[in-house]
């Protein structure tokens, strides 16, 4: 009953393009065959990030466990390689999922992630649940059922003639001059000007992120059409995306990690999710032309369901308590000119002096008389 449900939904939407080369036309409108290929997609995302929420987590309790120990560094444990693998196993389902559904909904199913590591953080990390937590994850799941049901049902068969031809439209060129010309004046912003804001940074992750997007869609595209029988891997383009895809996915954890380091993870992570999210939906509509035929009440309650997700995300990650641990302390002994009888913890740079020799605490009590009289 379900199915057939789903297969009426996708015989009355229009997925057809005019603007599509007539070899690729064959198979790409059959609704069961969308139907297949389409949940595929949203299958295989969803456990891609349910994947990467149980890394960030294994991670975290590996930090939580080396901090209370003190042993030996966090990365010579095989949990935290655990938990790194099966995050490269979720980005590698997230890439793959790129050739089976559109990019403009692949991207918005990583608030996936943001409950799954809510949910795992409070069941098994012990992390208190507030009534935030629970009000974003029923936003964030309405999200996402939104997104699944009213996103283009298009199945795009990426071939290297389709990528020529989508790179050359006049309206990805002009969509990638403003692109360009924005990039250009935050960097000079950020690097000239000194202006470390939160959104500058996460602007210019954003940009990379469109461009990431295109080619990690066309390069998983083609080789799906590779394996296929159809072999893509033998034009220059095929190689261009790889390079696009590499260079711009290391810039954008070069500017991710510096706003990590500036700014809470409690802003870096709904801001990003947004931003990142908006910039693959803008790069699936303009290069993908993903929205070619949609109804405007489907975008309508697309764009919605982005929105109660990105309300989710915001309500899950802000103002996050963080995690306290008990650091081992170290005696600091003897410093020159001073008895000190305190301890610090390690990596801290505020160190609180004990008592003072009484030639000390004279000249202290004579500065707070003078600072007093003045």
């Amino acid at each position: 009953m379900a199915n057939a449900t789903w297969e009426r939904l996708f015989a009355q939407t229009p997925v057809k393009s005019t603007t599509q080369p007539p070899e690729i036309s064959d198979r790409a409108y059959k609704p069961a065959f969308v139907l297949q290929t389409y949940l595929i997609g949203i299958v295989i995302a969803i456990c891609g990030n349910f994947l990467i929420s149980i890394s960030l987590n294994i991670q975290k309790y590996t930090h939580m466990r080396q901090a209370q120990s003190g042993s030996k560094p966090y990365y010579t444990s095989s949990l935290w390689w655990c938990g790194i693998a099966l995050m490269g196993i979720g980005e590698l389902g997230n890439f793959a999922a790129y050739g089976f559904a559109p990019a403009s909904l692949i991207a918005p199913l990583g608030c996936v992630s943001v409950i799954a590591s809510a949910v795992i953080s409070v069941v098994f990390l012990k992390e208190t649940l507030r009534a935030s937590d629970i009000l974003g994850g029923a936003l964030a799941v309405t999200g996402t059922y939104l997104l699944v049901t009213f996103a283009p049902h298009t199945v795009q068969h990426i071939t290297a003639h389709l990528i020529q031809m989508y790179a050359v439209s006049w309206q990805f060129l002009v969509y990638l001059g403003l692109e360009i010309v924005l990039f250009c004046v935050l960097l000079y912003l950020y690097k000239r000007r000194n202006i470390k804001h939160v959104v500058v940074l996460l602007l210019l992750v954003a940009l990379l992120a469109s461009q990431t997007v295109i080619s990690v869609k066309a390069v998983s595209g083609m080789i799906a059409e590779s394996v296929e029988g159809n072999m893509q891997l033998t034009f220059p383009i095929f190689y261009v995306m790889i390079v696009v895809m590499v260079a711009s996915c290391g810039f954008q954890i070069k500017f991710l990690n510096q706003s990590m380091k500036l700014f809470n993870a409690t802003e870096v992570v709904p801001i990003n999710f947004v931003f990142f999210t908006a910039s693959a939906i803008l790069a699936g509509i303009v290069f993908y032309q993903e929205f070619y035929g949609l109804a405007m009440l489907n975008i309508f309650m697309f764009l919605f369901g982005c929105l109660l997700s990105f309300v989710g995300v915001f309500l899950i990650a802000r103002n996050r308590p963080k995690i306290k641990t008990d650091r081992p302390f170290i005696d600091m002994g003897q410093v020159p000119g001073r008895r000190c009888t305190d301890k610090v913890q390690p990596e801290s740079t505020n160190i609180t002096y004990g008592s003072l020799t009484g030639d000390a605490i004279q000249l202290q009590a004579k500065g707070e008389q003078t600072e007093s009289s003045v």
